[in-house]
């Protein structure tokens, strides 16, 4: 009996993801906007404690960079920045409780003690922006354009936030 309950709640989380994740509506959302209008580009509909990436080539290093997120409290905490090698633009210094280490082939920094209400991103022309939420990774460049300017914020939840 417990296991097809496991089952059931397990089967429903995931048509909960698929059926709802693109769907605005009640509740939490990782929100992409248009920085220069304030234009709802996307929403994501997002939980408590849930994570995201972003993914992009380095334009110096021409290397991946991801950066890592979870959603706490309404707002947006990184988790790690992971990357293959030091230099121009490549966070070198650590503060407070930053840890780097090696991740494989990759250098990975984690703990990292601010959070953000929003993340201010241009949208790579050469190389492509990845959104990564859970399995699904979304193309920012086919979503938003090359060279956008956006703006990724939580909004919905219990706050007082307009659309």
């Amino acid at each position: 009996m417990n296991i097809i309950l496991a089952a059931l709640v397990i089967s429903g989380a995931a048509f909960y993801n698929a059926y709802f994740r693109d769907r605005p509506g009640e509740g939490q959302f990782l929100e992409i906007r248009d920085d220069a209008s304030g234009k709802v580009i996307k929403k994501f509909s997002m939980q408590e404690g849930e994570e995201f990436a972003i993914e992009f080539i380095h334009s110096v290093h021409q290397s991946p960079v991801r950066e890592s997120f979870i959603i706490e409290d309404k707002v947006i905490r990184p988790i790690s920045a992971r990357f293959s090698s030091l230099g121009a633009g490549i966070q070198s210094d650590l503060d407070g409780d930053q840890v780097m280490s090696r991740d494989g082939d990759a250098l990975l920094i984690t703990g990292f003690n601010s959070s953000f209400r929003e993340l201010n991103y241009i949208v790579g022309t050469v190389s492509d922006h990845l959104l990564i939420i859970g399995d699904e990774t979304i193309s920012l460049r086919d979503l938003c354009g090359k060279n956008a300017h956006i703006v990724i914020r939580i909004s919905g939840g219990k706050t007082n936030e307009s659309s």
